[in-house]
């Protein structure tokens, strides 16, 4: 039996995301995440700490991130931990740890000059439409 091994994070895409096939033909994505916490310290000051992530996404859902996947784009990934280890050249041990997306949901985009809120409206329905149809196992 598998144990518990699930994450929620929501942030915004910091640079523009890998996209790869393996020999086999499986697509995969590689999207960077910058995750904001906002906090006071005991002095009262607010203190913001940046976490920064990368999220794996596979399959179809990793086709479907190459036509949505922006930097500055705001998302929400559902997913798990991965560790992935390995030797180094030297012979000593390594390690990174990623995010596995299982699901994804885009933010709309950030309003532009000349676009209007009910065209933002229009693309936001459509990208949860699609996102909605496509992404999701």
């Amino acid at each position: 039996m598998n144990q518990l091994n699930s994450l929620i994070l929501e942030g915004n895409i910091t640079r523009e995301p890998e996209y790869k096939e393996t020999p086999h033909g499986y697509k995969v994505c590689r999207i960077p995440l910058a995750v904001n916490h906002y906090y006071k310290n005991n002095d009262g000051q607010g203190v913001e700490e940046v976490s920064y992530f990368d999220v794996e996404v596979f399959g179809k859902m990793a086709e479907y991130c190459q036509t949505r996947t922006e930097k500055g784009r705001g998302m929400r990934v559902v997913g798990r931990l991965k560790q992935d280890r390995w030797k180094t050249t030297d012979g000593k041990n390594a390690s990174r740890i990623s995010i596995v997306a299982e699901h994804i949901e885009f933010k709309p985009h950030l309003e532009k000059k000349g676009e209007s809120k009910d065209e933002l409206n229009d693309i936001a329905a459509a990208t949860e439409a699609a996102a909605a149809e496509e992404a999701t196992f």
